[in-house]
């Protein structure tokens, strides 16, 4: 696994961790980050402007690349995450500036999840803590997640009952 960047520097190493955070939904960690120096590279280093103008061809192209994880879905989600980290660095003057301006944790987690592709809670919590934002224990946040889902099914009834 990866150290936290702590202070990234460029919307390069954000838009970075969000696809690996992206990556990481459903796919062994081991696989991605054996794949990760072919997905770099394919993608330009994660320079936001350049991923964003991608094209349906440029995605083609990938799915034939055996350096990549060949899941079209979330090439794709790359690419719209270019370009919706662009507008919200430009809206926000930073795409520091627009976490800030998420406040709590829990804001963050749910506007990352609605905002940007393959950011459930636990990517959305890998990408904040990558990036350096303040984030709850690891273990309690899990246990907190885990205890409300529990909680959630147990109070709700199929309405046949």
């Amino acid at each position: 696994m990866h150290e936290p960047l702590r202070q990234p520097v460029s919307l390069s190493q954000y838009l970075e961790a969000m696809s690996q955070a992206g990556f990481q939904a459903g796919i062994s960690w081991k696989v991605v980050e054996a794949k990760w120096p072919g997905i770099n590279k394919a993608f330009k280093g994660f320079k936001p402007a350049t991923v964003a103008k991608f094209t349906g061809e440029d995605t083609d192209m990938l799915m034939q690349n055996p350096e990549v994880i060949r899941n079209r879905a979330k090439l794709e989600g790359i690419v719209l995450n270019a370009r919706r980290l662009l507008e919200l660095d430009k809206t926000h003057g930073t795409f520091k500036n627009y976490l800030k301006s998420l406040g709590s944790f829990e804001n963050k987690l749910k506007a990352l999840h609605k905002e940007f592709k393959f950011l459930g809670e636990s990517g959305g919590y890998y990408f904040l803590w990558r990036v350096g934002e303040d984030v709850p224990d690891w273990d309690e946040w899990e246990n907190r997640q885990t205890a409300q889902t529990k909680s959630s099914y147990r109070t709700s009834k199929p309405k046949s009952w």
